[in-house]
Order: structure tokens, then sequence, then C-alpha cells
């Protein structure tokens, strides 16, 4: 996952009024499922297997208090192998 934190963030302070409920997705392989569903204890959690099982599409939503709460759940994301975020 390769993305510009300072513009990511500038965008969710202008798009966000925290503290809210925020929705991350998520694409992984069905063995790093429970990595990508322990970033956020206490998640509503939304599972969606590709049609040939090789990838499950992951929704997480829960409120995060900051902009900066988002960036580290990305940022802890980002060192899952072979993640997408949405």
């Amino acid at each position: 996952m390769s993305w510009d934190e300072a513009s990511f963030l500038e965008k969710l302070e202008g798009t966000h009024h925290f503290p809210e409920s925020y929705t991350f997705k998520f694409i992984v392989k069905p063995e790093h499922q429970l990595k990508v569903e322990s970033l956020l204890p206490g998640a509503t959690i939304k599972l969606k297997p590709s049609s040939g099982n090789k990838y499950v599409s992951i929704t997480l939503i829960r409120e995060m208090k900051s902009s900066q709460e988002v960036i580290e759940v990305y940022r802890q994301a980002n060192t899952i192998e072979g993640i997408i975020a949405l």
C-alpha cells in the first residue's frame, strides 16, 4: 500500500468531523483475515469472499476519535502482506 500520508490527512480533515463512524475496506488473502480484523477491536465486520475464494473483502466500521487515529489504522494495515486498501 503506497500513499501520501499528508495529502490523505488533509482530505480526511476536510471531509470528516471526528469523532464519527468511519468505514475501512480492505482486500486480503483469507489467511490474513484475522490480522485485518484485529486492527479494530470492537468494529462491525462485514466479509465478502471473492468468487474463487482466493481473496476476502473486509469492511470494518467503528467510531474513530480523530483523523490521526484513522491514519494509524492504515499504518498498521500496511504491515499486512498483500493487503489492498480501498
